[in-house]
Parts: C-alpha cells; structure tokens; sequence
C-alpha cells in the first residue's frame, strides 16, 4: 500500500499516514511518501516524485520484502487525486536508462482513495455541475499550476489543466479505483463552502461515468441525506476499501 498524503499540495506530510493496522491485518507493507510542495515547484512535479517514490521501492522491493507487482495507492484530496494520475498515466519507466530505479515501473493494481479530485480544470468542474469561481477560489491554485487567476482561460492555462488532470489520462488497461467522499451529492453555488467544492462527489461520478464506459470498475461512494448513511453511486450494498483492494490483489496476483 502506498500512501500519499494530502495538503492542497501546500502542506502536509508522510506522518499522516496514521494507523495502518488494518493493512497489517492483510499481510500487506505501508509505505507513506512525501513529495514537494508547490512553494518549490509547481505540477506535475508531484506526481512525478510519486511515482519516483514508487519506482524506488519497485527497485528495492528484496530489501524491504514487498511484492513488486502487487502495489495499490491511497490517500486524502491532494493524496487521492494524485493516486489517481499514477494509476491512469501510462507507465513512465524508461526501459533504457543507465538509472536502475527509472526502469521500474509506474503501474498500479489498483486505488482506493478519500475525497479526490478527478481534474483540477476549473473547466472541467464546471461541466459536471460545479460553477465558477471553483478551483480558483481555493490557494492551491496558483502556485500548483504556476499562474495567476487572471491567467486561468488562457491557452497556457488550458494546457496545464490537461497535464495536471487524471482523468486526461484514462485508458481500458488502467486499474479499478475506488473513491469515497465524506461531502453529500448536493447543489453547489458559487459561494458554497469551499471544502464542498473541491472535495464534491461529482468529481467521483464523473469519472466513474467514465470508466464505466471502458469497462473498468469503478466504486463511489459519498454521505446520504440521513445520519450514518452512505450512498453507492448506480446503486447496491456498500463496501469498504480493504475489501477492493483485497480483490484486486488476489485477482491480479492469479
């Protein structure tokens, strides 16, 4: 399990990783990563020193006694969205570097992540219901993408978005995924509550819409109407992460 934390790509760290007892359970190894932030380069740095990360102990993997094949990611908001752009971008390794660590693969087997963000396109948020002033309301945005917001519809800014964007990547050989969001599916306005915002459901469903259309499983799952309920989108039972990941370790490892 590979865990990425969250922070707006501002802050954060590795530490946040908190209990992973239940992964233990599994006989499955954690390893909590940190990345840099924004303040020292903007995306998709980040990304790619996740996946730096998860090439390291892809190259490792005898010394710290973890099945290379089978890796899944997790993690919070900046966390999720950034498990996500690893698990659909094609595999970065570079079969022919003099860099043993940059032949490993990038690949995952599968993701289940909390409140992420399928795209960070302003744009693209506003398509599925979100309306603008969205992304650019909240501090991230400047420094993830190095722009002003009065810069945010311009072709340069466009291009940055289909970068930084997960859900630009997706292909029918990309892994299954699994999102839960702690936010209701509700109306938002243009003065909704920022967390709400960025962290809405939508962002799920639409990506789950998506992958549908490919083929490829996609479970979402947010906060009903009533105390303690949890929706699954499309309908049926709710599940839980350990479960998701579980199958998809088994299935892969067959």
């Amino acid at each position: 399990m590979l865990f990425i934390h969250g922070g707006g790509f501002q802050g954060g760290d590795k530490n946040s990783v908190g209990d992973v007892s239940s992964y233990h359970l599994q006989g499955w190894s954690v390893a909590a990563i940190n990345y840099r932030l924004t303040n020292v380069l903007p995306a998709p740095g980040q990304y790619l020193d996740c996946a730096r990360a998860l090439q390291f102990l892809r190259a490792n993997a005898a010394k710290y006694n973890i099945n290379p094949k089978l890796v899944a990611s997790t993690g919070g908001s900046a966390g999720a969205g950034t498990s996500m752009w690893l698990a659909f971008h094609d595999d970065l390794a570079d079969s022919k570097s003099d860099d043993p660590v940059a032949r490993e693969s990038t690949r995952l087997t599968s993701i289940a992540v909390l409140n992420g963000q399928s795209s960070y396109d302003p744009r693209f948020a506003e398509k599925i219901g979100i309306p603008r002033p969205n992304y650019e309301r909240h501090s991230f945005f400047e420094p993830f993408y190095a722009i002003k917001v009065s810069e945010a519809d311009t072709p340069e800014a466009y291009r940055r978005y289909e970068v930084a964007a997960p859900i630009t990547y997706l292909t029918k050989d990309d892994p299954p995924a699994m999102l839960i969001y702690t936010y209701m599916n509700e109306e938002v306005t243009a003065t909704s509550n920022l967390g709400l915002v960025v962290h809405h459901p939508k962002f799920g469903i639409a990506l789950k819409e998506q992958m549908d259309k490919l083929g490829i499983e996609c479970v979402v799952q947010y906060r009903g109407n009533k105390p303690g309920e949890t929706v699954r989108q499309g309908g049926g039972e709710p599940t839980n992460p350990i479960d998701f990941i579980r199958r998809h370790f088994e299935a892969a490892a067959k």
